[in-house]
């Protein structure tokens, strides 16, 4: 099956990932959604549950957001150049499936990780004042990105493709996809639980979509007895 096109050969679904996440974030520059406070992240940035912003169709909606022009442009990257693999091996309804399912995935890890971290306030009873500023604490710490679909990617990736050789800047020499992929969440765990000052990295939801895309491709790699290498 032919999936040819004028950018770069890329396939359909991860070509029409690439146009929506581009268009979404043309309008979070347009309509000030890249500020902290502003109603696009307010109604489709994903909160934690006990936010008065929170709606359930959020899970879906954040990870058609991102947080800057790095933060689009280096996942639409890794989209483009692990995703078009992955989508020819599985075909277009199979990869969307799964992109999706990971990025569910990590929103779900990601709330549990809000609950986790939040525990002493939200089983607290607060005055009104500081309910009204805990909710705006909230409010600042939403969710936006397509990392926790595309960790999912990766994870698949690196399963299927284990001695893939990739060169990864700045290391100097190619690193096989199995070291490389298990490097980065290896990173994602640290960050996880260090804690460091003005890291506003969605680490766990990152972990997620990594750990539910491993399970995903482990399962139907088993169902279907293929392995590539």
């Amino acid at each position: 099956m032919s999936y040819g096109n004028s950018f770069q050969r890329t396939t359909p679904v991860v070509l029409n990932l690439i146009i929506i996440n581009g268009l979404v974030f043309l309008a979070q520059s347009l309509f000030g959604g890249l500020e902290t406070f502003n109603r696009i992240n307010d109604l489709f940035a994903l909160h934690h549950y006990k936010s008065v912003e929170f709606r359930p169709y959020q899970l879906v909606t954040h990870m058609f957001m991102h947080g800057g022009l790095m933060h689009i442009l280096f996942n639409m990257f890794a989209l483009w150049m692990f995703g078009s693999m992955m989508e020819r091996v599985w075909g277009p309804k199979r990869f969307l499936i799964f992109y999706l399912v990971c990025g569910l995935g990590a929103g779900l890890t990601q709330l549990a990780s809000y609950a986790y971290t939040y525990w002493p306030v939200d089983h607290s009873v607060l005055s009104p004042e500081m309910f009204d500023q805990y909710q705006q604490v909230l409010r600042a710490n939403c969710t936006v990105g397509a990392s926790g679909a595309i960790m999912g990617v990766l994870a698949a990736f690196g399963y299927l493709f284990p001695n893939t050789q990739l060169m990864i800047i700045p290391i100097p020499i190619p690193v096989k996809a199995k070291w490389a992929i298990l490097g980065f969440i290896a990173l994602d765990i640290f960050g996880a639980f260090s804690n460091t000052a003005g890291d506003n990295v969605a680490h766990f939801a990152h972990i997620g979509g990594a750990v539910i895309g491993f399970l995903i491709v482990f399962i139907w790699n088993k169902t279907n007895k293929r392995s590539l290498f």
